[in-house]
């Protein structure tokens, strides 16, 4: 009988896609997974490095499960997956003596192949290569984090090179899926009952297949564009994509969106500044006035679209100016969610030469600052949802209430409201009726007949 493996995922979409992918090969090649590292014979975390915290804190994990796991309850592999993996390889047998594998961010397939050699003895086990030639996407329904909600990878690294960004070299360069592989993929998840799906990929917008398989007769001035409508054209009800490059944010998917009624009504467009100059010194390849002009597009559009954005304060270089012309764009957007970051030095990128000159204090200060800014404008835009009624797909139970159900919008509004368990995975719709600091509360109305 082979081991138990449990599988702990940090960062974002596309780690968690691919823990679903690892699971999935886990589980076909006769492991048992498990749900928690306690119970576990081998312990995979699967890495994100974004941010130097995110990465600290795996190394933390490391030691909190040998502390746990001590004596002979000592787990018998411990492994790195992941972009701390990709991008330290074998240093981390160094960092951390407990680590017996390290796997590569596009090694995921080859998990079991892996954990087999650290089981026949072999030591300090590391796969850092690329993909397979053919490897296919397959995800089993068990694995996925949700039964409601799927992430369908789209699109797997990235060829901008903000400099301040690790990305392109823990994931590597761009490489898309063939659309037919997708949208066969969205069809396979109806039928399994899905109600909502999440196209991910480092820069969804900027995705380029080599093929045109699965775009055919379907209209678009992108290949991205053209990807939106014919997935749309499944009848998906729900279908919502994240992160969108600004360079490669062509209006035409807010017309995408305008022509199909289950293309959810969220973008998200990651601004990082509002100062040309710092933006220049990030290598975003777009100025403000760029940036505005799509965000005009959205707001202009014929269907309420939801906006969200990344910033980074206190970028090497970023003047009090600087920051007070982020602070003007913010206000000017009117963000319904934005996601703050301090910068921080991330060793391999080009702004890691940039002398680190904002005092963290100041990095303190404008980050509170900004935040209060984007409270004042968020409670604005929650409160205008006060009325109002919204599609939400009911996920689960609330874990402050037993009694009430939450879920998300098509806006991608956190939604609470009171309803049994069996509305789960039912998309309902919520008469709001009060709006909290970073979600909303209501009461069903055209409440669905559930057999």
């Amino acid at each position: 009988m082979k081991p138990s493996v449990y599988i702990e995922t940090f960062g974002c979409q596309m780690n968690v896609a691919d823990s679903e992918r690892a699971a999935t090969g886990l589980r076909k090649a006769g492991y048992e997974l498990c749900e928690s590292a306690e119970n576990a014979d081998v312990v995979l975390f699967n890495t994100c490095s974004v941010r130097e915290r995110a990465e600290q804190k795996v190394y933390t994990r490391i030691g909190e499960v040998r502390t746990a796991r001590g004596g002979d309850r000592q787990p018998i592999i411990v492994g790195v997956m992941g972009c701390v993996a990709q991008l330290e390889g074998e240093r981390i047998f160094e960092r951390a003596p407990a680590v017996n594998i390290v796997v590569g961010t596009r090694a995921t397939d080859r998990v079991p192949s892996l954990i087999d050699r650290a089981q026949r003895g072999e030591s300090n086990v590391s796969d850092l290569g690329e993909r397979a030639e053919n490897e296919v996407w397959d995800v089993s329904p068990v694995e996925r984090h949700s039964a409601h909600v799927a992430f369908v990878p789209i699109i797997e690294g990235c060829n901008k090179f903000c400099s301040f960004c690790i990305v392109p070299y823990s994931r590597g360069r761009e490489k898309s899926r063939p659309a037919g592989e997708i949208v066969a993929e969205v069809k396979r998840l109806l039928v399994l009952g899905y109600k909502e799906i999440h196209l991910i990929g480092q820069n969804v917008n900027s995705y380029r297949p080599g093929t045109e398989s699965g775009l055919g007769g379907f209209s678009g001035a992108t290949p991205f564009c053209r990807l939106l409508r014919a997935v749309a054209a499944t009848d998906m009800p729900r279908i919502k994509f994240t992160t969108s490059f600004p360079r490669d944010f062509h209006p035409d998917i807010v017309s995408a969106i305008e022509d199909n009624h289950n293309l959810c009504d969220w973008v998200h467009l990651p601004v990082q500044s509002g100062s040309d100059r710092v933006l220049k010194l990030m290598r975003r390849g777009h100025t403000r006035a760029d940036y505005m002009e799509r965000i005009d597009r959205i707001k202009n559009s014929s269907r309420r679209l939801a906006l969200t954005s990344d910033i980074i304060v206190g970028f090497p270089a970023e003047t009090d100016e600087d920051f007070q012309q982020t602070l003007e764009l913010v206000e000017q957007c009117g963000y319904d969610g934005l996601y703050l970051f301090k910068y921080s030095k991330r060793p391999g990128t080009p702004a890691a030469n940039l002398p680190d000159d904002v005092p963290e204090k100041e990095k303190t200060a404008r980050f509170l600052e900004l935040e209060k800014a984007q409270r004042r404008a968020q409670q604005e835009v929650y409160r205008a949802y006060v009325g109002r009624k919204l599609s939400v797909l009911a996920e689960r139970q609330s874990s402050r209430s037993s009694a009430d159900l939450v879920g998300h919008s098509t806006c991608h509004k956190v939604v609470n409201f009171p309803g049994a368990s069996s509305l789960e995975g039912e998309i309902v719709d919520v008469l709001i009726t009060e709006a909290k600091t970073n979600s909303l509360y209501g009461r069903m109305v055209n409440r669905p007949v559930i057999a």
